[in-house]
């Protein structure tokens, strides 16, 4: 695909995420990173890479996909939300992109393949703004089976959905709110065009699991949390895996306290009172366990990060037989 395309008065309208952002000769997008030179939209992050580990794919998080594999994760600088609490606000609100180094969607296959990973993950930063990079590194991957993961903010364009589809196998999304407003002015982006994209990433059969992080006084909130539960649940379905993550003190928000254990007890109640199957208490050390939904076997132990126990047969429960929802060992 393209991603960009004519406007008015020769700017381009840059296709990348939900601001389509309209662009004159020389201007760069709210990301940053995505700049328009000679007729065309350039991606001025593709192939410079400001952080790369080795995590465990729990890490992302995601729960039910390839649980106990490793996954190669990396990130670019440039981000199209501001955020007041991010955690990696060093590599997200940075403009200064470092081009003494650059590393190739093959290298970057290497890479994983050396290292064991399973997938690749864009991560650290908003993936959407560097889509470039990510498909192409994500069809190399695809020739050694390597598969391919998202951690964003849902802001895409549908354009980059729709072309997702099949390219990018998993997704984890920050649903951060269920206010309109503190979207807006806090954070950035749209709140109902998440919740489109969310609806939209599940259509296109890319394994979508949810995380929210509850930053006490902005959106923690009784109302405010059965109002996500209510969202996953009704549009998204009963299966959708949702994370619970604590909030600590970080970049512009030291003043507020830690998410107290209680607050994430509440609204994983919450959660499971409306019958939601599969939900995850985040960043506190809680051993986090899968159930079978049907016969309450326990499937799969965790504790932060790590696997404890893996009793999954062919991604079905051992003793029932069920199929639990997700990505699982023989895919």
């Amino acid at each position: 695909m393209n991603y960009y395309e004519s406007s008015k008065n020769g700017k381009l309208k840059c296709l990348l995420c939900s601001y389509y952002c309209d662009l004159k000769d020389g201007q760069i997008g709210i990301c940053g990173v995505n700049k328009h030179i000679n007729n065309k939209i350039e991606c001025l992050v593709y192939g410079h890479i400001s952080a790369f580990n080795i995590d465990p794919i729990e890490k992302k998080p995601l729960y039910h996909f390839l649980p106990k594999s490793k996954s190669l994760s990396l990130g670019t600088v440039g981000c199209n939300f501001h955020c007041s609490f991010c955690q990696n606000y060093g590599i997200s609100q940075e403009k200064k992109i470092d081009k003494s180094n650059y590393i190739s969607p093959k290298d970057v296959v290497t890479i994983a393949r050396q290292r064991g990973c399973e997938s690749i993950s864009y991560t650290y930063n908003e993936p959407t703004i560097f889509y470039p990079f990510a498909k192409d590194i994500a069809i190399e991957a695809k020739k050694y089976n390597i598969k391919s993961v998202f951690v964003s903010n849902g802001f895409e364009s549908k354009e980059v959905i729709d072309d997702m589809k099949g390219i990018i196998d998993a997704i984890n999304v920050d649903l951060k709110s269920f206010n309109e407003t503190y979207y807006k002015r806090s954070l950035g982006g749209n709140l109902n065009q998440i919740l489109e994209n969310l609806i939209l990433l599940k259509a296109n059969d890319i394994h979508t699991e949810i995380t929210t992080l509850l930053v006490p006084t902005k959106n923690d909130s009784k109302e405010e949390i059965t109002n996500i539960v209510k969202f996953i649940k009704n549009n998204l379905g009963e299966n959708t895996v949702w994370h619970i993550s604590a909030f600590h003190p970080d970049y512009r928000e030291l003043n507020l306290p830690r998410t107290s254990f209680e607050k994430l007890k509440e609204a994983y109640d919450i959660a499971k009172e409306y019958g939601l199957k599969y939900v995850y208490i985040g960043n506190v050390g809680y051993e986090n366990n899968t159930y079978c939904s049907n016969c309450n076997e326990l499937l799969i132990s965790r504790e932060f990060f790590d696997v404890k126990q893996y009793n999954l047969k062919n991604g079905a429960c051992p003793k029932c037989k069920k199929k639990l929802e997700g990505v699982f060992d023989g895919y």
